[in-house]
């Protein structure tokens, strides 16, 4: 059975069982701040299972897109693991439970109209105390009784021996479904029963719940191996082509088993375990990019850096020096478009994200290397190891310095034997303020302290149509972090059942405002409470609130007043914001796809895709085609319809997103987009769009930042005075302002190049380059020159660098020199070497070593030499220190 009809089978066996289908949930869940990246088929149905929604159905099914990242050092070793890999699933909240679950199971793997599979062939497990799932295998299903294993907690329990050591919270006991191999047996499917709440210790901490939900996942992959009879997931038929695939770009056959008679060589068997890796990331990491999570340093962005730097090594070391995982994205959308067709959309600009990392990596992967290798050289002396361990500081710097994922560098310490400082590491990343990602951000099932109030009400949004209601009644009260019947002084979160307040989402602010209270002797509203800020918790609007007078209750009523000058300074920018989406994509082409936006009071910012700096001209006409479509005088036409029905009249769709049945779309003039935002009811209401910035957010990611309404005026008049003033100044009009300031510019740059001309003939004579090589500190067999070079302008210590270097070479001598010149209280480091030590020592590696304890940031050059800057000459003593570590 190919993968694709077992992936159509499951889901209609279940929709045949009443089960809702549903559609795969988004790879990266923006919603749920507890994880990264989907985790299992049950993380878009947690809110069901915790009954904080209301059902529209209690059983569903689904296949959904899951990418974890702890098993990852097994990924290509074992048979089994993956990166990305898709969970089959059928669900029950409240509805069927262990009878069916079991009974449906057996039934779809069994029965010759659905998988066939031999009885014989098919082993169970239960957690040692569920005799009720063990009877139904043993009495109804038939199970022979040497096929039933009872197993303990830390296997037959979810999540892993949770009776012991929790989480408190829901929890139930498992039932897996093993299928017999040549290797033995594999486990194919797991039933969980959620059927207890977990509080406290125990014994006896399992209370039964009022209403038992069934979780079962099947993983696609490895039940499509069974059934195709190969002895791995990376053999079946949506992953063996892609394996193949990148040999083919790599230039090496794909040779994975031995044949009649012929041993296997490591070498194939190494390559074979690369080629499967590179197969399994390119694939995770084609679905991310294709939702938008470009390569960066942070979270989830982190771990798709983190995959793609594993295969582009993959590949070097497999002899491949240039990129080549781009070239793999179209097969992953060839094999993958049955269930995915909207693959195909963007391979174009996926494959251009992946191959802008690969670029970047590969500028520093050679000198990275080397400085790994000089790092476990300087571990040896004599054939022994002086320590086992690379250092926290090594780990940061290969980090910082060359964007050396710490996980990949502990893969090639672990090859040659040595342990790795990781707690080192997370000193460092702390004392210089980075942090990186992990797959897992927290619990699956968060504390939630608004938990039971979901379950009882939620707010109604009434901001589209007015900024104020009379009658709001409050549910709820937070104040430090706990429930409360009142307030009387300080700050708080304040629940109510209806509102005009806009709660943060989708990149625009929450609205600001004030809560005004009911005198309770009589005489109508009159304390007033400051909302600093609203925020949304699932269906709950949050208002931030400030009590100075009055008390605030659970139960009174409130009139609840959205600060209309705030509001309607968002809904221009928000309105912008579109009219600048469109404009793009029509100016920069249709790759120019938003990544994310911030829309605050008369303020936007915009990231889009694209893989170069747009230039002051282009973005001149980006401004002025968004003034114009302000001036075209657009009404807004606002409409909720079926999702459906939008995607028919062409509504823009952000790739990644999840969106519900009935969306509610905005449309100005041909732009159209979904969006729950508040907008402008006409686009001359948006007065003024001025660009104050285009940056580069990421690679292959800029941002626009622009002003609207008074503040976009203000900027266009503050910087008409300033030219005016500078007019006046240089006494020429103000339309040749910027040629009288060029031709000044031309006349001090030629002024002070003759000045450093000079001064440099003055300040090389001065110096005595074969005093300095006499007189060098020689560590390890080389002449170090590390010193202070004041009052010496920067152009003739190149120059020095330069004679020195010079001498050296032919008189035989290894010469590294560093040294700092001090000027307007900046420091500037400039390190050389001779050409016979470069393989050793290089001077890029130093310079971007020593900058940060100077104040300073990167630096770059050669290897022969290279040039950065600091703002701390007080540490230049700490800087030559480091120097002499460098090569001690």
């Amino acid at each position: 059975m190919q993968t694709n009809d077992l992936r159509e089978q499951y889901l209609a066996f279940f929709e045949s069982k009443g089960c809702v289908r549903k559609p795969s949930d988004v790879l990266v869940p923006r919603w749920d701040p507890s994880v990264l990246f989907t985790p299992a088929g049950m993380n878009q149905f947690k809110d069901h299972f915790l009954g904080r929604v209301k059902l529209e159905f209690t059983k569903a099914t689904t296949c959904q897109k899951c990418l974890r990242t702890g098993d990852i050092d097994n990924v290509g070793r074992t048979a089994y693991h993956h990166t990305f890999f898709e969970m089959l699933g059928n669900f029950s909240f409240g509805d069927y439970f262990k009878k069916e679950a079991i009974h449906w199971a057996w039934e779809f793997l069994t029965s010759k109209k659905w998988l066939a599979i031999d009885p014989g062939k098919l082993s169970v497990t239960v957690y040692k105390d569920d005799h009720e799932a063990a009877k139904i295998w043993f009495e109804e299903i038939g199970i022979p009784t040497n096929r039933l294993q009872y197993l303990d907690e830390d296997e037959n329990f979810w999540p892993a021996s949770a009776p012991s050591l929790g989480p408190d919270g829901v929890c139930g006991p498992c039932s897996e479904i093993y299928h017999d191999t040549p290797n033995g047996p594999v486990e194919i499917w797991n039933l969980v029963f959620t059927q207890f709440n977990r509080v406290g210790d125990p014994p006896n901490n399992l209370q039964p719940l009022p209403s038992k939900n069934i979780d079962t996942g099947m993983g696609l992959e490895r039940c499509a191996a069974v059934l195709q009879g190969v002895d791995t997931n990376y053999h079946i038929d949506i992953l063996r082509p892609l394996v193949e695939a990148a040999g083919e770009v790599l230039g090496v056959k794909y040779e994975p088993g031995t044949k009649a008679g012929m041993e296997r060589s490591a070498m194939t068997e190494d390559h074979a375990r690369r080629l499967r890796r590179i197969a399994d990331h390119i694939r995770a990491c084609a679905f991310a990019v294709h939702e938008n999570v470009y390569p960066g340093n942070k979270e989830e962005k982190y771990v798709i850096r983190r995959l793609l730097r594993r295969a582009v090594l993959d590949g070097r070391q497999m002899g491949h020096n240039g990129t080549f995982l781009h070239l793999l994205i179209p097969k992953v959308a060839e094999l993958m478009k049955e269930p995915y067709p909207e693959l195909l959309e963007t391979t174009t600009r996926v494959a251009k994200v992946i191959e802008t990392e690969e670029e970047h990596f590969i500028d520093t992967l050679d000198s990275g290397l080397d400085k790994i290798e000089r790092i476990f050289a300087k571990q040896t002396a004599d054939g022994r190891r002086q320590t086992a361990v690379v250092s926290g500081a090594d780990i940061f710097d290969m980090y910082q310095t060359f964007g050396f994922p710490p996980e990949l560098f502990e893969t090639l310490a672990s090859e040659r034997g040595f342990a790795f400082d990781w707690e080192g590491f997370r000193k460092e990343m702390e004392h210089h303020g980075e942090i990186s990602g992990s797959a897992e951000k927290g619990a699956l099932f968060k504390e939630d302290v608004l938990a039971e109030i979901k379950q009882k009400h939620k707010t109604e949004f009434i901001g589209y149509e007015t900024e104020w209601v009379d009658d709001a009644k409050v549910v709820a009260i937070l104040a430090d972090g706990e429930s409360v019947d009142s307030v009387c002084r300080g700050a708080c979160s304040v629940v109510l059942n209806i509102t005009p307040f806009y709660g943060e989402k989708g990149g625009q602010v929450g609205d600001r405002g004030k809560l005004i209270l009911l005198n309770e002797g009589g005489g109508g509203w009159v304390e007033h409470l400051e909302v600093s800020d609203t925020q949304l918790d699932g269906e709950l609007t949050v208002h931030i609130v400030n009590v100075t007078s009055g008390t605030l209750k659970v139960g009174g009523e409130v009139h609840a007043q959205v600060d209309e000058d705030h509001r309607q300074a968002i809904n221009r920018a928000h309105s912008a914001t579109h009219l600048l989406h469109c404009v793009l994509r029509e100016v920069l082409g249709k790759h120019a796809e938003q990544q994310g936006s911030k829309v605050d009071a008369d303020i936007l910012r915009f990231d889009f895709t694209n893989h170069q700096a747009v230039d002051k001209e282009t973005l001149r006409k980006i401004e002025s085609d968004v003034n114009r479509l302000v001036l075209m005088m657009y009404h807004g036409n606002i409409n909720e319809m079926p999702i459906d029905e939008a995607r028919e009249m062409g509504a823009m769709m952000l790739f990644g997103e999840k969106y519900p049945e009935k969306v509610r779309v905005v449309q100005f003039g041909n732009g159209i987009e979904l969006c729950g935002g508040t907008h402008v009811k006409n686009t001359s209401e948006i007065g003024l769009f001025k660009i104050i910035s285009e940056e580069s957010v990421a690679a292959g990611v800029r941002r626009i930042t622009a002003l609207t309404g008074m503040k976009a005026f203000e900027k266009a008049q503050a910087e008409a005075q300033t030219i005016g003033q500078l007019a006046s100044l240089l006494k020429v009009p103000s339309e040749e302002v910027l040629t009288k300031v060029e031709s000044l510019n031309a006349q001090v740059k030629q002024l002070r190049k003759q000045v450093q001309e000079a001064g440099g003939r003055r300040q090389e004579a001065a110096v005595d380059v074969d005093g300095l090589i006499k007189s060098a500190e020689v560590i390890n067999g080389v002449k170090l020159i590390a010193c202070e070079l004041p009052d010496m302008d920067v152009n003739a210590v190149r120059q020095l660098i330069d004679q020195i270097r010079q001498r050296a070479d032919s008189r035989a001598d290894s010469v590294f020199m560093l040294f700092a010149v001090i000027a307007d209280g900046k420091v500037a480091l400039l390190s050389g070497a001779s050409r016979d030590i470069t393989d050793r020592y290089s001077a890029v590696d130093l310079i971007r070593k020593v900058t940060p304890l100077v104040g300073g940031k990167g630096g770059g050059g050669r290897a022969d030499f290279a040039q950065s800057g600091g703002s701390d000459a007080a540490k230049l003593p700490e800087v030559f220190a480091e120097v002499r570590k460098y090569f001690g």
